[in-house]
């Protein structure tokens, strides 16, 4: 039975009845026409091909900035290791291009301490985990006038009140609804969902919002986070906040298919931040699950899926062109390509977006990490 949680997915996930289970709103192409003409911009290829699908709020979140209002972006990442991978870039490259199309400020949680808690590891790793992670988000191209970044450890004091308002208002037997928690759980686990929670209302940030006015909150997230801000959302209006609005996106597949895991313990199971093109060649090659005919023959005869196979669905992700990604989809279907070229097709592309990753990564220093991570106004 396939299970999506806040730190577990598993199984073929049907995202027709997430919508149905979780009781979000599909996103429609009426809705993405409004995002374009509002920013006067072609929508991000995210939106085009469905894989930001689901949202709560967006519609509202428009009207407010159609009449002139604020608001703001809040995403997230649990340093659980020293390199990102392919997957992890979609929500910051997403949050991003959202930053840059509504020119609005973004905060960016680091949640050491929940890795911490749930993960087992040490207080030191986190910290250095934190640092690096940051680099590579940075590195996606934000703002440093409009963005801060922050780590949980460092922060949290900064918004403690807003977490106890929160924590006040939700008993451990809806936590346990929520979110599985079991008497065996440390308390540290039960308590956490308030410290997510809280940057989604404004007041969290008086060095960003000073004025202490309610300014509304976009969250762009993966589907299995909102659990979270279902709660925070339950919340919000007894406590004076606005609900925040959020936008969700479908899983990033593992390199070796729906059946597998992406995991920094098992090398080939992503394209990471940190690889070589030499690493990015072995690992499509070899690894990279394929939909394609079990021989040359059968494919040229019966043609492949993309729908299963992993090299097209990272096209699908990270190629911008939609006549090509269209054509590479055709062919492929048809058997009119084979397999070893769209794996091609996909090296060649990954090799590049590397390239260009880690060139940015190498000018973000030190300093750099700590202006984002430093308590400061925001300009927008």
């Amino acid at each position: 039975e396939p299970a999506v949680t806040p730190w577990t997915v598993t199984g073929s996930v049907d995202y027709d009845k997430l919508l149905r289970d979780f009781g979000c709103d599909a996103i429609s192409d009426e809705l993405i026409a409004r995002m374009e003409r509002l920013t006067k911009r072609k929508a991000h290829r995210f939106l085009r091909r469905g894989l930001f699908f689901s949202h709560r709020d967006l519609n509202e979140l428009l009207n407010r900035y159609e009449r002139g209002e604020p608001f703001y972006l809040y995403t997230g990442r649990g340093p659980s290791s020293e390199s990102m991978h392919f997957g992890h870039l979609v929500p910051f490259m997403f949050t991003q291009w959202l930053q840059e199309a509504f020119n609005v400020p973004c905060v960016i949680q680091m949640t050491d301490d929940e890795k911490f808690l749930f993960r087992g590891n040490t207080i030191e790793e986190l910290e250095r985990m934190t640092i690096n992670n940051a680099r590579e988000i940075i590195a996606c191209g934000f703002d440093p006038k409009k963005t801060f970044i922050f780590s949980d450890f460092e922060y949290v004091g900064h918004m403690y009140r807003n977490v106890v308002r929160i924590q006040a208002c939700v008993t451990a037997s809806q936590a346990r609804g929520i979110f599985g928690f079991n008497m065996s759980d440390c308390i540290g686990k039960w308590a956490f969902p308030a410290v997510q929670a809280a940057p989604s209302f404004s007041s969290s940030f008086p060095h960003i919002f000073p004025e202490g006015k309610n300014v509304f909150c976009l969250i762009p997230q993966a589907i299995d986070q909102d659990p979270y801000f279902r709660m925070t959302r339950d919340v919000a209006p007894r406590i004076g906040f606005l609900k925040p609005a959020l936008i969700h996106s479908k899983f990033f597949p593992a390199l070796q298919g729906p059946k597998s895991k992406m995991s920094a313990s098992i090398p080939t199971s992503a394209i990471f931040l940190t690889d070589t093109a030499k690493d990015v060649e072995e690992k499509v090659t070899k690894y990279a699950f394929s939909g394609g005919g079990a021989s040359k023959e059968i494919h040229l005869r019966d043609g492949g899926n993309p729908e299963v196979d992993v090299p097209y669905q990272y096209l699908r992700f990270f190629l911008e062109d939609d006549d090509e990604l269209r054509q590479i989809h055709d062919e492929y279907r048809k058997g009119v390509m084979l397999t070893g070229q769209i794996k091609r097709r996909l090296i060649v592309l990954a090799q590049e977006m590397l390239r260009e990753h880690q060139a940015r990564r190498e000018q973000t220093t030190d300093e750099v990490v700590r202006h984002f991570m430093s308590v400061r106004p925001l300009e927008f």
